[in-house]
Order: C-alpha cells, then sequence, then structure tokens
C-alpha cells in the first residue's frame, strides 16, 4: 500500500473533516518516488480545546507506524472545524526548504 494510503487511513482515527496530503519528497536528497516526506492538514474535532503541541502529539501518535517504518519528515497544519471554517475551507502550509543533506556534500 502507498504511504499516502497508509497515512489517511491511520488519521481516520481522529474522525477527520478534511484531509490533505502531499508527497514533498521531490525536494529533497532521495531516490526518485520516495514517499518519505509529507506536509499534511488534518481537519477534525478531535483537536477542539487543544493547544497546539498536544494536536501534533495527537498526530504524530496516530502516525506511529508510519513514523517508525517510512515516513522521515512530517510538516503539518492541525485545525478544528472552526478554525478550518474561519480560514474559507483553505490554509497555505508551506513546508521550509531542505538545508542540505546531500550525499555530495563535504
Amino acid at each position: 500500500m502507498a504511504m499516502a494510503e497508509q497515512i489517511e487511513r491511520a488519521l481516520q482515527v481522529l474522525s477527520p473533516i478534511h484531509i490533505e496530503l502531499i508527497n514533498e519528497s521531490h525536494k529533497h536528497n532521495v531516490p526518485e518516488g520516495s514517499e518519505s516526506h509529507w506536509n499534511v492538514v488534518v481537519v477534525s474535532e478531535a483537536f477542539e480545546g487543544q493547544r497546539l503541541v498536544k494536536r501534533q502529539r495527537t498526530v504524530y501518535g496516530a502516525l506511529k507506524a508510519e513514523m517508525a517504518g517510512g515516513i522521515h519528515a512530517l510538516t503539518m497544519k492541525t485545525l478544528t472545524p472552526t478554525e478550518w471554517s474561519a480560514v474559507g475551507g483553505a490554509v497555505s502550509n508551506p513546508s521550509p526548504e531542505c538545508l542540505g543533506g546531500s550525499k555530495h556534500d563535504t
């Protein structure tokens, strides 16, 4: 199963009303076709009353197996349905630029 499917399936524990998955592996020094660097947007009532760190821990908990076996980097935006509605159902979640890690760096 593709990593995107694994991530989406694992996040179902949060009963999300919206999930966006962007594979950003191509921006990094990984083999072509890799699925190791992800940017996710998750909208869920499960985040109600939670601070950002708790939301992130909740997502990492849901993705424990994927983090241990395939995901190298994860950027996330976590929103409640109210927050999602307030931004018009769209968010910008840019990942930072890759700062290296090339096997050719000395």
